[in-house]
């Protein structure tokens, strides 16, 4: 995963978990659900693409040897 790609991860998912804290402190249950819902989804698909890069990286670099 490029550094752009994994700062932009980064950034959403903290701004995401942000989120929570600020729907906890409104008493916002429904909305603390849907939020941490989201960054689980979001910081794991955040893993999947950083598994897949990394393979691709491999698969190139390992044909080229």
């Amino acid at each position: 995963m490029n550094r752009g790609l994994a700062l932009v991860f980064a950034v959403v998912g903290t701004l995401l978990l942000v989120s929570i804290s600020f729907f906890i402190t409104q008493h916002q249950p429904w909305l603390v659900l849907i939020a941490s819902i989201v960054s689980i989804v979001f910081i794991g698909y955040g893993f999947v693409v950083k598994v897949k890069t990394r393979r691709k990286n491999e698969k190139s670099s390992g044909s080229h040897s």
